[in-house]
Formats: C-alpha cells, structure tokens, sequence
C-alpha cells in the first residue's frame, strides 16, 4: 500500500470540483485516509515547494527550453527563473482555500497521477481531471504572468508523497480503517 498527497488547488476549489475530483479517486479503489480544506499560508506553501536548487534548476530550464521553442527569450538563468515560478506557485496556493487529500491504495501515487493527466492541461486526455476540466495553458498563464491553473497537485513519486504528507498532515489527521470492498479488491487467488 502506498500513501499520496493530492492538493485540489484553489482553482479547483473556486470553481466547485472538490466533489467531482473525490469522486474520480474512491471510484479507483482509492482510500482517502486524511482530508482537510485550509487556507495555505505562505510557510506551509514555502515548505510544499521547497527552496531546492536542483528542482529550483529544473523547472528553470524546463521554463527556458520551452520559451525558446516559442521563439520567446527569458533573460533570466535557470535557478533565477526557477526562483521566479516558485514564487508565483506560492502566490496561487496561497490564493484561497484549497483541499488537501491524503490516499491510500495500491500504487497511489502513479494511480493518481494517471487520473491527474499531465501538468499541462493542453497535454491531457480526456478521462483525466485536467483533461475534463482544465482550460488553461502554459502560453496562458505566461501572457498574464502567473503559474498555470491546473487544479490539482499529486505527488511525483513515493519519496515526494512522503515529505508532503508530513508538510500538510499530522499523524492524528490520518485515519486507517478498511473499506468495505477491500476484501474484494485485495483478495488472494482462489485454490482450486
């Protein structure tokens, strides 16, 4: 069983998806363990993106790579521009209230992430969150210099989950319990 950190973003929040978006995990099989709407503040948004300069370098040049593609040049250096996202990211989490979700199941965080679809609603199909209801761009948000509004966080991978769970969760906020279709969903091969 693996645990993952889901943030309906406040976005998601604003535009009344919260149910819609719940609904899309427990129907997986997923098991919420942990829920709670809060007002982000800008520590526990500093925390969620942390200050780490290899991500810092990555999502920078990530950002780089693709104005170039569009013929658009970014003045800034890689961990500058990094910096620069982080920044904004902070200012939408904090923005209004969001939902935070801790999930359980078997492979949470790539099950998640599948139903997600892509940061990039652009890039997501339909059947996924952001494919369904997403209506927002990388060229979007850049001309209006804010982050791209993609309703939702899920962790990238089992280590991720584990630190997030810990910035937006606290042992007694987690519930374990057994639904009544586990039997089911987790059950041994019959003998014959």
């Amino acid at each position: 069983m693996e645990r993952t950190l889901v943030l309906i973003k406040p976005d998601g929040v604003q535009r009344g998806l919260v149910g819609e978006i719940i609904k899309r995990f427990e129907n997986t099989g997923l098991k919420i363990i942990g829920m709670k709407m809060v007002y982000a503040d800008e520590d526990k948004a500093s925390k969620h993106y942390a200050d780490d300069e290899e991500w810092l370098k990555s999502v920078g040049e990530k950002t780089l790579r693709s104005a170039e593609k569009k013929g658009i040049k970014i003045e800034r250096t890689a961990i500058e521009q990094g910096r620069w996202i982080r920044e904004m990211l902070m200012s939408y989490l904090t923005m209004s209230p969001l939902v935070a979700l801790a999930l359980e199941g078997n492979e949470a965080v790539s099950k998640v992430r599948m139903i997600t679809g892509p940061t990039n609603p652009q890039e997501a199909l339909p059947g996924t969150i952001r494919g369904d209801f997403s209506v927002d761009s990388y060229m979007l948000g850049d001309s209006l210099e804010r982050p791209i509004q993609n309703l939702i966080h899920a962790s990238e991978s089992p280590k991720e989950a584990e630190r997030e769970l810990k910035i937006w969760f606290n042992d007694k906020e987690l519930h374990f319990f057994k639904r009544v279709d586990e039997d089911l969903i987790y059950r041994r091969g019959s003998k014959k």
